[in-house]
Parts: structure tokens; sequence; C-alpha cells
């Protein structure tokens, strides 16, 4: 029969048993090199403190890795805004206007847009230069529209300024209007042999776009 030993009641503490290896590893993990507590990693303790230092390049790497992905972004967005190549090709043309006799127009096509070549004739410049100008709705004389020395060469958008229609009386047998210059039916927008609007609800005359004469017949429009 076995016995129990007994104290010997020096109230000495019993031994503990020696630290297991994920015991040293747990207690190890709430210091870091240095013999610098965890707890003590405070934002106000910048200059000692390692752990701060990893967060802030984390942080920093995260903002530039953001700029950086922004940048993608925005460059496809920015290659899409600017002028595609045949736009810029097309930003100015060249046409001889030898071909087009007194009295006649042409439509031609001007970044995406219609534009008319006319041949004024003197009967149609004596028209124009009758009107009262300070009865029109946008006063314009023709010498304002034209070139001085070409004041027979009228070239206008092909664009109705009332909404955007394109007016009749550039090609042979078309409607020219009361007034002799184009007409457009959409809503009945009359303009005269300066293109200038005279009846109708369009507000201003037709656009008389950025052109030159380039030599006695070639005008550069744009």
């Amino acid at each position: 029969m076995s016995t129990v030993k007994k104290t010997n009641g020096t109230g000495e503490k019993p031994v503990k048993a020696p630290k297991t290896a994920v015991a040293a590893a747990l207690n190890a993990d709430s210091t870091t090199s240095g013999n610098i507590p965890a707890e003590d990693l405070r934002d106000d303790n910048n200059d000692q403190a390692p752990g701060v230092r990893r967060r802030d390049f984390i942080h920093i790497a995260t903002v530039s890795f953001a700029g950086v992905g922004a940048a993608a972004v925005a460059m496809p967005i920015i290659s899409q805004m600017s002028a595609s190549a045949d736009v810029r090709a097309l930003a100015s043309i060249d046409y001889d206007t030898s071909e087009i006799d007194p009295g006649m127009a042409v439509k031609i096509s001007w970044r995406k847009q219609p534009v008319f070549i006319r041949n004024l004739t003197p009967a149609e410049i004596e028209a124009a230069n009758k009107v009262d100008v300070g009865a029109l709705r946008d006063p314009q004389t023709l010498a304002d529209r034209t070139k001085p020395g070409k004041e027979n060469w009228l070239i206008t958008l092909g664009v109705c300024t009332h909404l955007g229609c394109v007016p009749l009386g550039a090609a042979a047998g078309e409607v020219k209007g009361e007034y002799g210059g184009y007409f457009c039916p959409c809503h009945g927008s009359h303009y005269d042999t300066a293109a200038r609007i005279r009846k109708g609800p369009a507000p201003t005359n037709l656009v008389v776009p950025e052109f030159a004469f380039i030599s006695d017949t070639v005008v550069k429009i744009g």
C-alpha cells in the first residue's frame, strides 16, 4: 500500500515547469527589438517606434499605387478627348472656286459640316447693299461677311441658326426663299443674298467661317 509524502510545512512554493516553446513565442511577441514594449509604440513616439514607421511606409505605398492607378485610368480618357487624326486633317481645306459661275453656289463639307460657297451676281450684290442694316435682326453688311476685293464670294456654314437644319438654295433649282438667298423649310427661315436672316425663327445670320484666298481662285477655309 502506497504512502503519501507530506510536505514539511515550510511554505515554499512549488517550482514551476519550464516554459514551453509556444509560451516563449507569445511572450516574445509582446516586445519588439531593443526590448521596447509593444504597448509603448504610440503615434507620439515616432523617433523610437519602428512599428509606426512600417505603418507610415504602408500608407505612402498605398497612396503611391493609388496615384499610379488614377493616372493609368486618366490617360485613355485624355487620349479620347484629343482630336483624332482625321479631325486634325480637316482643320482647314482648300477649294478651287474657278468652276463656280456667277449666280451659282456649291455645298462642300468641312469639319463634318456643310459649307456654302456662292458666287454672287452684280444684281445680288446690289440687292444686299440696298438693305437697311439697322432694320436687320442681326445687323451686318455684305462687306462684313466677305473679303475686300472678293465681295462676290459669300462663304457661310450651311447650317440654319435656328435648329441646325441645312437650308435650301445652294443647289440648282432649289428654293431660295423670299429674299433670294437661302430657305430653311423646317421652320421657315428666309435668308437674303448675303445669307442674313430676314424672316422666320432663326436668331442670327448664317455663320461665316474663317477663310482667306490664297490665290485668285483658291480659298482656304479654317
